[in-house]
């Protein structure tokens, strides 16, 4: 349930409300808006009566929310949320590209690609460390080896970093490396993760499961965001259907339910979502149209010798034209690149 405040409310009104509510053994979070405050009540504490709430000085009117997502939901927090990494804003009005290698293999492999995506308008590297991969004697990444190139990189550049995570014991070490805490596809519902990463207190790009809905996505965010992490980046990568021509499908149109949904940024990876590089333009193209806040991209100088996912990376001189190609299409839907 949500409570709505009148715009003459005071800030002794907007207390005494959140009193009457922690009172009853439930959370508060507030949303100060510019024309007035909501009081989002959270937990499983006594039951409170709607109708001694609207009674209080100030308050306009309750409204529940059915939905199981609450703090996830637009409804709950009505602006958007804005995430900010290291003056790099997610969720405003510019579009934010995050760029670089699906695995880090060496350092001069990753600061070629860095100097390159930063030159081409990329604001974050992206870059694994620790690779789940389908089969186990694929590339698993180089580890905290892997990190510690990342940080330097990151040193030499100055572009934040973004890397996956995939064990709740690894979350303190990852955190002393990156910028923003990545959970892959195949564990947005790894529960344990998720209540280590939200404790974490750190950004994180949370990706949709291959075969998970629009739902389950936001409730796995709703655990982030349960530990007062509010700083949660929804990704669309594509979901698995009978399809074989491309790698995943990308669901195009999760972009603009989930910014009516949620107020959370939402980005997208068109790389993963159609598995093959030629098609990584124009689906970048399409998602920001949509309404993405950004998009996740893989470059690498060599995409023939890479060590993962070299058929949906991007060379450099590709990227740059992509880059290129999106200003356009940003400044057609009032957004900037």
């Amino acid at each position: 349930m949500i409570v709505i405040m009148k715009q003459s409310a005071t800030s002794a009104q907007i207390a005494n409300v959140t009193a009457r509510i922690e009172q009853s053994g439930c959370r508060v979070h507030l949303s100060e808006g510019e024309e007035r405050t909501i009081i989002g009540i959270i937990g499983n504490g006594r039951p409170l009566d709607r109708e001694q709430l609207e009674r209080m000085d100030g308050v306009e009117r309750t409204v529940p929310i059915l939905r199981p997502f609450k703090l996830a939901s637009r409804d709950f927090h009505p602006q958007d949320t804005v995430v900010t990494i290291n003056g790099v804003t997610i969720g405003g009005k510019q579009l934010v590209v995050m760029a670089g290698p699906c695995a880090v293999e060496s350092h001069d492999q990753l600061l070629e690609t860095a100097r390159a995506v930063k030159e081409a308008g990329a604001c974050v590297l992206r870059g694994g460390a620790f690779k789940p991969r389908t089969s186990p004697y694929s590339f698993q990444g180089l580890g905290e080896e892997g990190l510690r190139l990342l940080a330097a990189v990151r040193e030499e550049t100055g572009l934040p970093v973004v890397t996956e995570v995939m064990d709740p014991h690894k979350v303190p070490l990852v955190t002393t490396y990156a910028d923003i805490l990545q959970v892959g596809a195949r564990n947005m519902q790894n529960y344990t993760l998720l209540h280590a990463i939200g404790e974490a207190q750190r950004p994180v790009l949370l990706k949709r499961g291959m075969m998970s809905t629009i739902e389950e996505l936001l409730m796995a965010a709703e655990y982030i965001l349960s530990h007062g992490n509010d700083r949660v980046i929804l990704c669309e990568r594509g979901i698995r259907t009978f399809e074989p021509y491309t790698r995943n499908t990308l669901d195009i149109s999760a972009v603009p339910l989930l910014k009516q949904l949620s107020h959370l940024p939402v980005i997208v990876d068109p790389s993963h979502g159609t598995g093959k590089w030629r098609l990584v333009e124009p689906v970048s193209r399409a998602a920001v149209a949509a309404g993405a806040d950004g998009l996740i991209i893989e470059v690498h100088p060599h995409p023939e010798e890479a060590l993962s996912d070299g058929a949906q990376s991007l060379k450099p001189a590709r990227f740059a034209a992509l880059m290129r190609s999106l200003r356009p299409v940003a400044e057609a839907v009032g957004r900037t690149l």
